[in-house]
């Protein structure tokens, strides 16, 4: 089987990431609606009650950077950095316009539903969801929290991160 094979047979949304995502935050009260076509980007699980977007980014298709899941591939690298800088400027538009709209996002990343407790994930995610932060990110590594502030005047994001000890 060919790469191109490989890849087109990878969902995009109901993946194993996603159901520990939801099964938690379910187990836990919280009630949510997936995958609004209505709201930029597709949420894969929305808060209404919370004005809350919750993505579970996968880390290749995202290109999570630092991170040991995501790896460009060595064969048509050019294909592939194309291919994931434009799903990056996707997904920041998308946080873009969510913010814009009033919404608060939280992205979930692939590598914290694979490493992270699931009792300590959710907590982050419930965290997450009673913070007043604009938008957070959730990775692997639980020692660094992270978040964008918007720069209202430039509609840039400038990326914040800060050691946790």
């Amino acid at each position: 089987m060919s790469r191109s094979e490989m890849m087109s047979r990878i969902g995009h949304k109901d993946t194993k990431p996603e159901f520990v995502v939801r099964r938690g935050l379910h187990a836990c009260g919280y009630r949510f609606r997936l995958h609004r076509k209505e709201l930029p980007g597709k949420p894969d699980l929305v808060l209404s009650k919370y004005r809350t977007a919750i993505f579970v980014h996968g880390c290749f298709w995202h290109a999570h950077e630092g991170c040991r899941y995501f790896k460009l591939p060595k064969t048509r690298r050019e294909f592939w950095q194309e291919k994931l800088r434009s799903n990056r400027k996707r997904d920041q538009a998308a946080v873009q316009s969510l913010i814009d709209g009033g919404w608060r996002v939280l992205i979930v990343w692939e590598c914290a539903t694979r490493e992270v407790p699931v009792e300590k994930l959710i907590a982050d995610i419930t965290d997450g969801l009673r913070s007043r932060k604009k938008f957070a990110e959730i990775s692997s590594d639980t020692r660094r929290t992270s978040h964008s502030i918007i720069n209202q005047k430039t509609k840039k994001s400038v990326r914040n991160e800060q050691r946790i000890d």
